[in-house]
C-alpha cells in the first residue's frame, strides 16, 4: 500500500521540478539581466622623474608616501656654476646692447666738430704748401734758388693735399655715422648673446625638479650628493588622476556597453562602500583571456579590455587592488556626453 502511494508522489515531485526548471529557463530568457558585473584590478599611471641636467643633487624636498601637487618643487641641483654662467652672459649681453645703441646713435657732435676742424687745418696746410711751392718755382726760373728746393716744396705740397683729402674723408665718415652693415652685425651679435643667455637660464631652471601632475611619491631613488642626469630617475610618482579599473568584457556583452556609461566600483578592502565611476575606454581589438582576469567561468575565449575610471576622493584605492565593477545596462546613450561624475561633485 505504501509503495503504491510513493510512486505517484515521486511522479508529482519530478513533474514539479521539471516545471520549475522550465519556468525558470523561460523566465530568464524573457527577462535579460539589467546589470553587467566585471572583475578587475585598480590601475594608475606612474612617472619616472629625472632632472634635465647633469650635476650633483643639492636637496631632496619630499619623501616616499607624500602627496604632491602639480608644479611643486621636488628636488634641486647645485647651481653655483650655472648661476655664474648666467651672470657672465648677462654682462656680455649688456655690453653688446651698448654697442648697438652707440652705433645707432652715430658719432657725438664733439667728434664731428673735431673732424671738421682737422679737415680745415689740413686744408690750410695744403694751401700754404702750394703757395710755398709756387714762390720757389718762380725763384728757380729766376735762378735765385736751386731746383732741388722747388722739388722739395712740390713734394711737401702734394703730401699736404693728400692729408687734406684724408681729413675730408674722415669728416664725412664722422658725419655719416656707422655703416648699416656694422649695425646689423652688432644686432646679430646681440641676438646671439640673448639666445645664449636664454639657454643658460633654461639650464638654471632645469636644476629644479617639479611635479608634472598631482600624485604620491612612490619611490625616492637618489639622495643629496648623488650625481643626477637625464638618464637617472630621481623619483617614481604615482599619479592620483586618473585612476581606473582594468577589466575585460566578453564578446557577447560588447553590444551592451558604450563609452561614458555610469558604473559603480567596490573593493574587498572597504566592504559596503561604492565608488562612482564611468566607462572611459573600450579596446578596439580583442585578445585572449589574460591569466589575471577573474571571471565566474574560466575558459579560453576572446575578451575586450575596458577601463572604468573611478572617483577616489579619499585616496583609498591602490595600484593592483582587486575591484568589482557594476554597470547598469538600461542607461541612455546621452550619458556619454554628460559631465563625468567626479567633476560634478
Amino acid at each position: 500500500m505504501k509503495r503504491k502511494i510513493m510512486i505517484p508522489l515521486l511522479v508529482i515531485v519530478a513533474l514539479a521540478g521539471a516545471g520549475a526548471f522550465f519556468w525558470r529557463h523561460t523566465h530568464d530568457q524573457k527577462q535579460p539581466a539589467t546589470a553587467l558585473t566585471l572583475y578587475g584590478n585598480v590601475d594608475i599611471r606612474q612617472v619616472q622623474l629625472a632632472f634635465n641636467a647633469s650635476d650633483r643633487i643639492d636637496r631632496m624636498l619630499v619623501r616616499e608616501g607624500e602627496a604632491v601637487r602639480r608644479g611643486q618643487r621636488l628636488a634641486t641641483l647645485d647651481t653655483t656654476r650655472l648661476q655664474q654662467n648666467v651672470a657672465l652672459l648677462e654682462a656680455q649681453r649688456a655690453a653688446q646692447q651698448q654697442v648697438v645703441v652707440r652705433l645707432k646713435a652715430g658719432n657725438r657732435p664733439e667728434e664731428i666738430r673735431k673732424a671738421r676742424a682737422d679737415a680745415d687745418a689740413a686744408r690750410i696746410d695744403a694751401e700754404n704748401a702750394e703757395r710755398t711751392y709756387r714762390r720757389l718755382n718762380d725763384l728757380v726760373a729766376q735762378k735765385f734758388v736751386a731746383k732741388q728746393q722747388a722739388d722739395d716744396a712740390k713734394a711737401a705740397a702734394d703730401a699736404a693735399q693728400a692729408k687734406f683729402e684724408a681729413a675730408q674723408a674722415t669728416r664725412r665718415l664722422e658725419e655719416l655715422g656707422a655703416r648699416v652693415e656694422d649695425v646689423a652685425a652688432a644686432q646679430a651679435t646681440l641676438k646671439a648673446n640673448e639666445a645664449a643667455l636664454a639657454i643658460a637660464r633654461r639650464q638654471l631652471a632645469d636644476a629644479s625638479l617639479y611635479a608634472p601632475a598631482d600624485g604620491i611619491v612612490q619611490d625616492r631613488i637618489l639622495e643629496p650628493g648623488d650625481m643626477a642626469s637625464p638618464q637617472l630617475p630621481v623619483y617614481t610618482l604615482a599619479l592620483t588622476d586618473p585612476i581606473w579599473v582594468r577589466a575585460y568584457v566578453q564578446g557577447p556583452d560588447m553590444g551592451k556597453i558604450h563609452h561614458g556609461m555610469r558604473a559603480e566600483v567596490s573593493t574587498d578592502s572597504y566592504p559596503g562602500k561604492r565608488y562612482r565611476a564611468w566607462l572611459g575606454y573600450i579596446s578596439p581589438s580583442a585578445e585572449f583571456t589574460p591569466k589575471a582576469v577573474e571571471t565566474t567561468e574560466v575558459r579560453s575565449n576572446l575578451v575586450y579590455q575596458v577601463r572604468v575610471f573611478v572617483c577616489n576622493p579619499q585616496n583609498e584605492l591602490r595600484l593592483g587592488m582587486p575591484a568589482t565593477v557594476t554597470i547598469q545596462l538600461d542607461q541612455p546613450l546621452s550619458t556619454a556626453a554628460e559631465t563625468p561624475p567626479c567633476q560634478s561633485q
